[in-house]
C-alpha cells in the first residue's frame, strides 16, 4: 500500500517557526514531525510515499531527498500554492495509483502503529476509513459520531463526538467528483456520510495535533522526559 504525507501547508498557527522552517520539519523528542511519520511507515511495511509540497518546498525535499535511508521511496507531489487537503491529495492521485492508499497529516504526532491501518479492507460501498481519536482540549466537542457498526455520522452542535485523526485510508474513486482545485477535505466526507460510504476506527493512544507553537513546547518536553 502506498501513503501519502500531507506537508504543503503554511501553518499559519505555527508563526513564526513557520517562516522560515517548513511545519513537518519542526523536532519533537529530537526528531523532525514527519521523520516520525516516515520512521513508522517503514516499519509497518510501507515502501512507497508520497509528499504533497508548497510552503518552503525546497527544504522538504532536501530533508527528506529519496527516502531511501528509511528503506522508502519517496515522490512529491508539487503545488504552487498550498491547495488544501483534498485539493492536495487530488492532484496527487497519478501518484497514488488506483489501489487505496493511507494519508497522514504531517502535523499530528501519535504513536499509532500503521500497520493496523494497512489491515484494513475498505466494505462494499466503503469508499474511505478514518481514524478517530478522543477529543483533546482545544477541540472539546470532536468533529464527527461514531457508531458501534464502524460507521460515521454528523454530529449535532452540541452533542459531543470523536475527533478525526489526520490519518485515514481512501479508494481513489472517493475523490472522483473532484475537479482539480484548492478545496478541504470536509464537503467530501460530508457527502461520503450522506451515501454512507464512510467508516472509522477509534484508536485510544496517544495522539496530538502539533498546531500551535505551546503544544509544540509541551509534546517535545514529554518526549523528551519519556527518554
Amino acid at each position: 500500500m502506498k501513503a501519502m504525507i500531507l506537508a504543503a501547508g503554511v501553518g499559519e498557527r505555527m508563526r513564526p517557526l513557520t517562516d522560515h522552517t517548513p511545519k513537518p520539519l519542526l523536532k519533537v523528542g529530537g526528531a523532525a514531525l514527519i521523520e516520525h511519520h516516515l520512521r513508522s511507515l517503514s516499519a509497518a511495511g510501507v515502501r512507497e510515499v508520497v509528499i504533497n509540497v508548497s510552503h518552503l518546498a525546497e527544504q522538504i525535499e532536501a530533508w527528506c531527498g529519496t527516502g531511501q535511508r528509511w528503506g522508502l521511496s519517496i515522490e512529491y507531489s508539487r503545488e504552487q500554492t498550498p491547495l488544501e487537503t483534498a485539493g492536495g491529495i487530488h492532484r496527487a492521485l497519478p501518484l497514488l495509483g488506483d489501489a487505496p492508499f493511507l494519508v497522514v497529516n504531517g502535523d499530528v504526532w501519535t504513536d499509532y502503529p500503521f500497520a493496523a491501518s494497512l489491515a484494513w479492507r475498505l466494505r462494499s460501498h466503503e469508499q474511505a476509513r478514518l481514524l478517530f481519536v478522543g477529543n483533546p482540549p482545544q477541540h472539546p466537542l470532536g468533529d464527527f459520531l461514531l457508531d458501534s457498526e464502524g460507521w460515521v455520522g454528523l454530529r449535532d452542535a452540541d452533542q459531543p463526538g470523536v475527533t478525526y485523526a489526520g490519518i485515514g485510508l481512501y479508494a481513489p474513486s472517493f475523490f472522483a467528483a473532484m475537479r482539480p482545485c484548492k478545496m478541504p477535505l470536509r464537503p467530501l466526507l460530508d457527502a461520503s456520510i450522506a451515501q454512507r460510504s464512510l467508516g472509522g476506527e477509534f484508536y485510544n493512544g496517544v495522539w496530538e495535533d502539533v498546531g500551535t507553537p505551546q503544544r509544540l513546547r509541551a509534546l517535545d518536553a514529554a518526549l523528551c522526559d519519556a527518554r
